[in-house]
């Protein structure tokens, strides 16, 4: 189900929990949010739907991939970029790694590794730091 985009940089700012099997359909959420917007939006975390919870969803490309309690494992090529976002108005830096990998659980609550570059990589981290209450 599309839900609608919050703005409310006090929600926003607040850590979210730990996902677990009864909030699959937040990710389809999720999803389905995502490609409402996709004109402008590459990536979703739950709390940007109104849910504190450790779910995020970052586009790949081709597909959708939505991570369930997402880590950053391991991160390489510090760099400073800018970053938008859907919730906020303007641009604002940040730094970024160019590699990761990010360990996850799938739809069928199985634990996934990924290993991401570049743009994803980007994507990917900009949602994880929405789940810690960073508003960038």
């Amino acid at each position: 189900m599309v839900k609608q985009i919050v703005r409310d940089v006090f929600f926003l700012g607040q850590k979210s929990e730990p996902a677990t099997k009864e909030d699959l359909q937040v990710g389809r959420d999720l999803q389905d949010t995502l490609h409402a917007n996709r004109d402008r939006c590459v990536g979703m975390a739950a709390n940007m739907i109104g849910v504190k919870k450790n779910i995020i969803v970052v586009n790949m490309g081709v597909i959708d991939i939505v991570m369930f309690n997402p880590v950053l494992v391991w991160g390489n090529g510090l760099y400073e970029t800018e970053e938008g976002c859907l919730s906020l108005d303007g641009i604002r830096k940040t730094n970024r790694y160019k590699e990761i990998e990010v360990e996850y659980f799938d739809f069928d609550w199985k634990k996934q590794k990924i290993k991401l570059k570049d743009w994803p990589a980007q994507i990917a981290q900009h949602e994880m730091d929405h789940l810690l209450g960073k508003v960038i």
